[in-house]
């Protein structure tokens, strides 16, 4: 891996949770997580290559993966993978920022062979401190080009659009905000349900950065806080505090709609919630990925077939059907209900500019969000 400051490191890692610890019941912390089956004891990483590794040696039948993915999301997928391939999945879950912390902190010394992210800026931070390996052109080819690492050390495995939740007997249409900049306004004072501490908010915020400039980013965030926000930990929580009449709006990803909508056994069009996309390229419609990355140099092949399996027909069917997200290779249609990614008029924005999640974390802190 690239060399470090051990101090440098350690604010890095700092930094990512710092979002985690403000949040009262915030789960356990990255050091404190249990894997889902096994021991996260397994293959060992060493330092990341400067081309990439698929692994020759002999396969161990075992990779251990750090997810930032909750368990019921992914477990069923892993499940299978095992069934089909006889490669058992070691897993630690843990909060996006809280793994991706654990692994700068771990550097070398790493147990873990992958690590599926929840968003593209912590595969980017994780990226940039030296703990993903480039990918095989192969794997990297499979995905749009703008949905995955220019340097190759990681690819999107799932799309998510950002969204403002409304409760339909609450907000009428004609009243939705043309653009994310307006629910710092006197109108929507108290009613907007939003998560600091969740990470695709954190890289919302990043991206808010990037495009409008810190100054911008600072206004919005320090309006926003002044408007008597109504504060959630989790992107679900607004989502059923907005379909409840709660809370009016909401600033959520798409898929939790349909998600909600399965779990009450109705269709999404029959919940109290529906879903405004911001148009002309606003910023509230920002086009995210989970993604996966290899972690270190590879000791054999396990971890690049989970990969490719993440990203096969098969693997990429089970995310449209169970968690609702939008696909990323070519062959496979997105959620029924929903519009094709090239036709949503979403904002342009480099996912490799989103790796700055620190700095975000520090600004929504200062802003009193937090």
């Amino acid at each position: 891996m690239t060399a470090r400051s051990p101090l440098a490191l350690t604010g890095t890692a700092a930094a990512l949770l710092l979002g985690l610890t403000a949040c009262a019941g915030g789960g356990t912390s990255a050091a404190s997580s249990q894997p889902a089956s096994g021991s996260v004891a397994g293959s060992s990483a060493a330092s990341a290559s400067d081309t990439a590794q698929a692994g020759t040696g002999a396969s161990d039948g075992k990779v251990t993966l750090y997810s930032g993915r909750d368990e019921n999301l992914v477990q069923p997928v892993l499940d299978q993978f095992t069934q089909e391939t006889g490669i058992d999945v070691e897993v630690r879950y843990d909060k996006t920022a809280a793994m991706a912390a654990q692994l700068i902190e771990e550097g070398d010394s790493s147990p873990a062979d992958v690590f599926l992210a929840q968003d593209a800026g912590a595969l980017g931070a994780t990226a940039k401190e030296g703990v993903l390996t480039e990918m095989d052109e192969e794997t990297l080819e499979t995905v749009p080009e703008q949905y995955r690492d220019d340097e190759g050390r990681w690819v999107g495995l799932t799309g998510r659009v950002r969204v403002l939740a409304y409760n339909e007997d609450t907000v009428t249409q004609a009243d939705l905000p043309v653009t994310v900049a307006e629910l710092t306004e006197d109108e929507w004072k108290g009613r907007v349900g939003v998560a600091p501490t969740n990470a695709s908010f954190q890289t919302f915020v990043t991206a808010l950065r990037t495009v409008e400039g810190e100054d911008e980013a600072r206004e919005w965030l320090e309006g926003l806080a002044e408007n008597d926000p109504q504060i959630r930990e989790k992107n679900g929580e607004i989502l059923a505090d907005v379909d409840a009449g709660t809370i009016d709006v909401g600033l959520i990803n798409h898929y939790y709609l349909y998600e909600m909508a399965k779990e009450k056994g109705v269709a999404p069009e029959d919940m109290k919630a529906s879903l405004h996309f911001f148009e002309d390229g606003d910023l509230g419609s920002l086009v995210n990925v989970s993604g996966i990355g290899l972690v270190g140099e590879q000791e054999d092949a396990d971890a690049q077939k989970l990969v490719d399996y993440l990203l096969s027909e098969k693997g990429q069917q089970y995310f449209v059907e169970e968690t609702f997200e939008y696909p990323m290779v070519d062959g496979v249609e997105p959620p029924a209900g929903l519009p094709a990614l090239d036709d949503l008029e979403a904002p342009d924005v480099d996912l490799n500019d989103l790796d700055d999640l620190q700095s975000s974390v520090q600004l929504i802190q200062e802003s009193g969000l937090l």
